[in-house]
């Protein structure tokens, strides 16, 4: 009997088809799970490719003795509780790569969208409020020859940080360990510590992943180390920032502006932020082209195969979370 898996979401038609090729397929076509109804689609199936950031908390795994095998189409894993999962001897995976040069592409069009107003100014254009020279009022700043910090230096900041030269920043990083000479070197940029970074940067990109570690790493403290002129943006997730304190900074100027693609109540977003014009918010899109997320899909589909002890990479997932299940 062949093994049966759920995708949550409907993704690529090839995608589908390359999982066919090993398994017999469900996809939900529906509207997103509630947890008691992905749970409930969960108790006959060996593995699952999750699509849509569904979580899998200790209460979804209760009972499924037959699932083998969860696969996040996602580079974060924050919707997964680790910790059950590999307590019910289940693979976790996520998909690290596809993605990381388009959050690149994207965190500099947030930065000088923010930089530069340009938010503000499509709606001022919109609403039928330019009736002529608009002078100073919306003057924004440079980015070149300025400061960038990132908090967060693995594949998702260093691609950041490569696209810094043709602005002619200099480039700071934060990160749990110093990197690699060589890899500072490619990336031109100099280890400092949080509160340095945070003193002297004048763009700030949070580029990290969201764990008990880091959230709320930006609070009123570390707000208060950044310089009124300084640009906050978060392109990772949401529970990084203090949002409130975050909102209260920006109402009060102490720091310049802010982008934000993540939010941590997403798709709610902190009411002291709504009104703002000092933010500039989108809905979690800065992975959002086509390519990243087919790739991503595939990904996922691959780390299935592997983990359900099929295709070329036969119990060894590409990108497994948790191998210590495999030594089990």
């Amino acid at each position: 009997m062949s093994s049966k898996i759920l995708i949550t979401r409907p993704i690529f038609p090839d995608v589908i088809a390359r999982c066919r090729e090993y398994f017999e397929v469900e996809v939900n076509e529906g509207a997103r799970y509630t947890p008691g109804q992905l749970r409930a689609a969960l108790e006959d199936k060996d593995g699952v490719l999750l699509a849509g950031g569904e979580k899998i908390t200790a209460a979804t795994l209760e009972g499924l003795t037959r699932l083998k095998a969860i696969c996040v189409s996602a580079a974060g894993f924050n919707n997964l509780d680790i910790a059950a999962i590999t307590k019910a001897g289940v693979i976790a995976t996520n998909s690290p790569g596809p993605a990381d040069e388009t959050v690149a592409d994207y965190t500099w069009g947030l930065m000088i969208a923010t930089a530069r107003r340009i938010a503000e100014g499509d709606r001022w254009v919109r609403t039928g409020d330019w009736k002529g020279s608009v002078g100073s009022s919306f003057f924004g700043v440079n980015l070149c020859d300025k400061t960038l910090g990132i908090i967060g230096m693995g594949r998702i900041g260093q691609a950041i940080a490569r696209r810094a030269v043709g602005f002619r920043m200099k480039v700071l990083y934060y990160n749990r360990r110093p990197l690699d000479k060589t890899i500072e070197e490619e990336c031109r940029a100099a280890y400092a510590s949080m509160e340095e970074l945070l003193g002297r940067a004048d763009f700030i990109v949070l580029a990290l992943p969201l764990n008990a570690g880091n959230y709320h790493i930006i609070g009123e403290k570390q707000l208060a180390l950044m310089r009124n002129t300084a640009m906050l943006f978060n392109i990772a997730r949401g529970g990084l920032i203090d949002e409130a304190a975050l909102a209260r900074a920006l109402r009060e100027q102490r720091i310049a502006a802010a982008g934000l693609d993540v939010f941590e109540g997403e798709p709610g977003v902190h009411s002291g932020l709504q009104g703002l014009p000092n933010v500039v918010m989108t809905p979690h899109i800065a992975g959002g082209t086509w390519e990243a997320q087919h790739g991503l899909a595939m990904l996922a589909a691959e780390n299935l195969i592997a983990a359900l002890g099929l295709g070329p990479h036969a119990g060894a997932p590409p990108a497994i979370i948790n191998p210590e299940v495999l030594r089990k």
